[in-house]
């Protein structure tokens, strides 16, 4: 975890067919474009990264076809790993060691080496270290992409294997999600349907519960990450993680999907969204004054 930094390791990429230059700082120069709302960019140079264990990475092989979305981060956490930052040298790297299959590589190994997608996660959590990411994040980040490797698979792994895992990503998340939605009723009082009263949080003064719901999304988690068998490290983290941000990222759901109800409302009639808005400015102001007045 504690690797340290080695920013002379991504270098200058260059243009095909010209070579790369480790003497020269990388040069990451983007060209936008957007198709019905999709953003994407092409590198107009090449990256280049001297890996610890596969040697000189060059990224992509095709500057004038190859495409990215920057860092691939869901809206929502975005406020946790931006979309671009000091990561994004790795980020864009990352995008070109993975690419789909049936298509050529978008990579190109000096040594000749052919790189998977779980070797692929591994030199995007080397190279973010290297950029000086922080050492939350860059596990973070790489607990989510080897998450989503678990989910498609490797060329390297039978169909029984790659079941074997999705079963275990899947089975971590619903049961974070259903142990999460009954730690809320129990703390609430609330008697949903379907939801079990949990003992580590009982019948107790709010503190407790709330103390026990707390040792409950770290240690169930844990165990549920020891399933995921050689990936247990990236299960552990995606389990506490997702358990702790569970209501942060439901409150941030609910907000984003009303904004975009906004949004429509404004683009079918503008008059009435201005209406709301300057009737929610009232109450909120009356709210305010009631609340601070004697």
């Amino acid at each position: 975890m504690q690797l340290r930094q080695q920013v002379r390791r991504f270098y200058d990429g260059g243009v095909p067919p010209g070579a790369p230059d480790p003497d020269r700082d990388p040069r990451i120069v983007l060209d936008r474009s957007s198709e019905h709302g999709v953003e994407e960019f092409a590198l107009e140079r090449r990256i280049a990264y001297d890996d610890r264990h596969l040697g000189e990475l060059l990224v992509p092989t095709d500057p004038t076809t190859f495409r990215t979305d920057l860092t691939s981060v869901p809206a929502l956490f975005t406020w946790l790993v931006p979309k671009t930052g000091a990561h994004l040298p790795a980020a864009l790297l990352h995008d070109g060691l993975v690419f789909p299959p049936g298509t050529p590589p978008t990579y190109v190994s000096s040594a000749g080496h052919d790189v998977d997608r779980v070797e692929a996660d591994r030199v995007f959590r080397d190279a973010m270290a290297d950029t000086g990411t922080g050492v939350v994040r860059r596990w973070l980040v790489w607990a989510a992409v080897t998450s989503a490797t678990m989910l498609s698979g490797s060329t390297r792994w039978s169909r029984a294997l790659l079941w074997r895992y999705r079963l275990a990503v899947v089975l971590t998340v619903a049961a974070i999600a259903y142990l999460g939605a009954c730690a809320t009723a129990d703390l609430f009082d609330m008697g949903v349907p379907g939801l079990v009263e949990l003992p580590w949080m009982g019948d107790r003064a709010w503190p407790l519960e709330l103390a026990g719901g707390l040792a409950g999304a770290v240690v169930v988690p844990f165990a549920l990450g020891l399933t995921w068998g050689r990936f247990r490290a990236a299960g552990v983290i995606v389990g506490i993680g997702l358990a702790v941000l569970l209501h942060v990222t439901v409150a941030l759901a609910v907000l984003t999907g009303l904004y975009q109800l906004v949004e429509r409302a404004a683009a079918w009639r503008p008059r009435l969204v201005g209406a709301a808005a300057v009737a929610g400015v009232l109450v909120s102001a009356g709210l305010m004054i009631t609340l601070v007045l004697p």
